[in-house]
């Protein structure tokens, strides 16, 4: 009997629907043990985010300072073959309740010397988020096997509309006849069991050792490397702010707000210039860099790959 233990921490709910798509093959294996614990706060975040409650959980998600957690049904002397960890992006880092788990005492008991497949679902900027993910995972001594990414569908500009509407009041059908429905799109999720029947295979077969990839030619993840320099410059602006609003109080406090909304405007400043020009000239540049570009995206698409080569099996899989 294979022991898989799945850890997530949903919001809007978007992501806990990919997990069960994913999962639904080992649901239905009579050799497989699944737990499934999703994380709660000590305190819940709101869905859908007040504007206000949104820009204070930005400097400690930043941060990797999270909130407690409530206590997971977790035992810590467990073993597993297997863990799942699935999570959103939230300012350029893992969502704070994930990151919780990862430096509890319980979550790096469960995952040392254990494998670790990543599920991603979120807008489009996760590259450096998942670079976090990795310095966490190996902070508690678990090996990577793989790496999943669902991103919402849409252009970035689409995106830009449709994400922030979507969270701020839980809207999320398509908008003016322009833009698509927020999120990642329905036939993605459903697509997305594919992974779970190939989890199956390689647990059967005992090749899921974290020592390499099992999700291989299973498109499962597509870098946009145009958004990395992007992605860098946030990073680096986001710890100064984040500093400077850490200095005006705790979560909650009345002395953040000023700060936070200079910081509000701030940011869409940045998006919708720096963030445009520094594509627009790595668009220029790209054929001098084409070599270095070409081992960038090889290395963020890691360890599982964009290749599509078992994409006919496994997707006829998905559809029974």
């Amino acid at each position: 009997m294979k022991k898989i233990l799945v850890v997530y921490y949903s919001q809007s709910g978007q992501l806990q629907r990919v997990v069960e798509t994913i999962t639904s093959p080992l649901v239905a294996a009579a050799d497989v043990e699944l737990q499934v614990e999703p994380l709660r706060p000590a305190v819940e975040y709101p869905y859908p985010w007040p504007l206000l409650r949104f820009l204070d959980a930005f400097p400690e998600s930043v941060r990797l300072d999270p909130p407690p957690l409530q206590p997971p049904a977790i035992d810590r002397e467990a073993r597993y073959d297997l863990v799942i960890l699935a999570y959103t992006v939230w300012f350029l880092a893992p969502a704070p309740p994930v990151v919780a788990f990862l430096r509890s005492e319980v979550g790096r008991a469960v995952l040392r010397d254990t494998p670790v497949i990543t599920v991603i679902a979120c807008r489009n900027m996760w590259h450096l988020a998942q670079e976090k993910m990795k310095t966490l995972l190996r902070e508690a001594g678990a090996r990577l096997s793989d790496n999943v990414v669902l991103v919402d569908q849409g252009s970035s500009l689409a995106t830009f509309v449709t994400t922030p509407r979507w969270m701020l009041t839980g809207r999320r059908d398509r908008l003016w006849g322009l833009f698509p429905p927020a999120g990642v799109a329905e036939e993605e999720i459903a697509a997305s069991a594919r992974f779970g029947h190939a989890i199956l295979d390689a647990l059967r077969q005992g090749s899921l050792d974290g020592r390499r990839p099992v999700l291989t030619g299973l498109r499962a993840v597509k870098a946009d490397i145009r958004l990395v320099p992007g992605e860098k410059i946030a990073t680096r602006s986001f710890l100064i702010w984040s500093r400077l609003i850490r200095l005006m109080g705790l979560p909650g406090s009345p002395g953040r707000k000023p700060v936070l909304l200079i910081y509000l405007v701030f940011l869409l400043a940045m998006i919708m210039t720096v963030v445009p020009i520094s594509m627009a000239l790595r668009a220029l540049l790209r054929p001098l860099f084409a070599r270095r570009l070409e081992a960038q995206r090889l290395y963020f698409e890691g360890p599982s790959g964009r290749g599509e080569e078992r994409m006919r099996e496994y997707a006829r899989m998905a559809r029974r």
